[in-house]
């Protein structure tokens, strides 16, 4: 067989393997190592253009990531009297667990769900918060967890994961099919606490609409996510709008549709999951899924947050900040 003859196929396969190869290579992702003994970053807080960013960590701290000098600091928790003896522990009550966390950016005050404490804050300073609310209706907060804040009017949404249990005891929940969950409103100005849905399976993230139109959360126990409306002719009710394996928190992007973190089911082996960030709009349509095996195998992914063209992503179980671009 002559060259001429086998030169356009050859030219062809090798334009489709650079064109592949690029898109391989275009994908890229790094950790950002939390400091010794770390490990849990639930979700995460952005406080400036710069990529500094507030996370919470399994021992009970609140720590702040200092981009330009590529380190964490210590920055505040919620347990009174606490010590560098918690350092490395893992949710010990003595020592706090923070989960859901967002800024308010006017304020910059940081509202924060302690698993333990309850619907906290901490001011620009750091230092050891202050608790907003541990109960509401006479019913105290079992397993605080998922929280946004609407900047416009600085109200926080946040989420009881459950009445009956609490993070220790996270997988009895979910054995018991538990749907003891809140989604709650603190209201800035009265300092009063709403509770918006009551009988929630595990109401694991939030996230309010720019507007305040809606509120949108996530039910990791039954595998998926309610659109509740706020204003309109629908307020007070809510939708289901989205089902998914495993749903945690969930967070709205710039451009208005929403990142949830969540797991597709391993067809090969259907008692393991892998984990996995959805980009879906406010209708709950997926516009784009990324897998994040790669990088976490089968541990779960507690957050997927979008910030600058990137996305940092949470976990329970690393000792890491992913940060995943493609």
């Amino acid at each position: 067989m002559s060259m001429k003859a086998t030169s356009a196929p050859i030219f062809s396969t090798l334009i489709f393997l650079l064109c592949f190869s690029s898109t391989v290579v275009s994908v890229s992702f790094s950790k950002i190592p939390l400091p010794l003994k770390a490990t849990g970053p639930e979700a995460f807080a952005f406080l400036s253009r710069a990529g500094d960013f507030y996370t919470g960590v399994a021992d009970g701290r609140v720590l702040k990531y200092v981009s330009q000098a590529r380190r964490f600091e210590d920055f505040g928790s919620f347990a009174p009297n606490r010590s560098n003896l918690c350092n490395g522990r893992v949710n010990d009550p003595n020592c706090g667990r923070p989960l859901g966390l967002a800024l308010h950016h006017a304020t910059k005050r940081l509202y924060v769900c302690d698993a333990f404490y309850g619907l906290g804050v901490l001011e620009p300073e750091g230092g050891v918060g202050t608790i907003l609310s541990s109960s509401a209706d006479g019913q105290r907060y079992r397993l605080c967890d998922g929280l946004d804040v609407h900047q416009q009017t600085g109200d926080v949404y946040f989420t009881d994961a459950s009445s009956n249990y609490d993070i220790r005891q996270i997988l009895l929940a979910v054995a018991k099919n538990d749907s003891s969950g809140r989604l709650l409103r603190y209201d800035l100005n009265t300092k009063q606490v709403t509770v918006l849905l009551r009988n929630l399976s595990g109401p694991g993230g939030v996230a309010v609409d720019k507007d305040a139109q809606f509120v949108l959360v996530t039910e990791f126990i039954t595998g998926r996510t309610k659109k509740m409306w706020l204003k309109g002719p629908k307020a007070n009710t809510y939708d289901i709008i989205n089902s998914q394996p495993m749903p945690d928190n969930i967070k709205r992007t710039e451009s208005g549709n929403f990142w949830l973190a969540a797991v597709k089911r391993n067809l090969t082996t259907l008692s393991l999951s892998i984990p996995i960030g959805q980009w879906m709009n406010a209708s709950g349509d997926v516009i784009k899924t990324v897998n994040f095996g790669p990088w976490y195998g089968l541990k779960p992914v507690s957050e997927v947050q979008e910030f600058l063209g990137k996305l940092y992503l949470g976990s329970m179980f690393a000792p890491f900040v992913g940060v995943y671009k493609d």
